[in-house]
């Protein structure tokens, strides 16, 4: 069992926030009332000001944790199109990211508790060490105190951890596992975990045990501090509930770190 996991508590979070002027997408408000800690857009894949402050005080409203969610500038592909970018423009990208969701959390008299790259861009720090330590450094020069999220057993993990950022390893519970720990890519088939019982049956597996069946049925290690449910899916207030269920049934508590 991994060390997070021993001392009886996991950490759900949430992809919130990621409208966009007349478009919805989620059903944040749903999701809410089950996930401890949520990762709100911060303009660039999506969202804009009045969804960002909203999506806000909805999370304050349920006393669940906010984090910034840096996204590429990309909201034709929401983000999940990886883009030919340098470290320096990863560094300015995130700090610029994280500063804006910082002056609305500011404004209500709270701060941020974390920042979690979102898709490509969350990918590609996973593998990439420069752009990992851009990250990283962004987060860190802005407030050393905020947790940095990232895949467990990545480069941005590490990352966080050489500029002495207290870091959050993250698994997920709609997505299928490589051998070498990458998540299968949404391209592939069967990369993305349809199944509610099969999703809850493989976090159950990963939080108690700290492993993880993959794709090849190959089992590797994994630390797994929070679990993550995309909050674009159509199912995902659904999938939490039975989450957050299953997890207190087996007596893991369920809170942010």
């Amino acid at each position: 069992m991994n060390a997070y996991a021993a001392k009886g508590r996991i950490d759900m979070n949430c992809d919130l926030g990621e409208g966009y002027g007349a478009y919805t997408i989620g059903r944040d408000s749903e999701l809410l009332p089950y996930v401890t800690s949520a990762n709100i857009a911060c303009g660039f894949h999506a969202g804009d000001s009045a969804v960002m402050r909203h999506t806000v005080r909805l999370c304050l409203e349920q006393e669940v944790q906010i984090g910034a969610h840096p996204g590429l500038p990309d909201l034709q592909g929401f983000g999940r199109r990886e883009l030919a970018i340098t470290p320096d423009e990863a560094y300015e990208l995130t700090l610029y990211q994280i500063g804006a969701l910082h002056a609305f959390l500011r404004a209500e008299g709270e701060r941020l508790h974390h920042v979690k790259p979102h898709g490509a861009l969350y990918n590609m720090a996973a593998r990439e060490t420069k752009l990992a330590r851009a990250i990283a450094a962004a987060v860190h020069r802005f407030d050393p105190s905020l947790k940095l999220y990232g895949l467990s057993g990545s480069e941005l993990i590490k990352a966080g951890q050489h500029f002495g950022l207290e870091t959050v390893s993250e698994v997920f519970a709609d997505r299928h596992y490589r051998s070498d720990g990458s998540l299968a890519p949404r391209s592939e088939e069967g990369a993305v975990i349809a199944s509610e019982a099969v999703a809850v049956a493989q976090v159950l597996q990963m939080v108690s045990t700290g492993t993880v069946t993959t794709k090849d049925s190959s089992i590797i290690m994994l630390e797994a501090e929070t679990v993550c449910i995309h909050g674009d899916s159509p199912h995902a207030a659904t999938l939490a509930a039975a989450l957050r269920s299953a997890l207190e049934a087996a007596r893991i508590r369920v809170s942010a770190p």
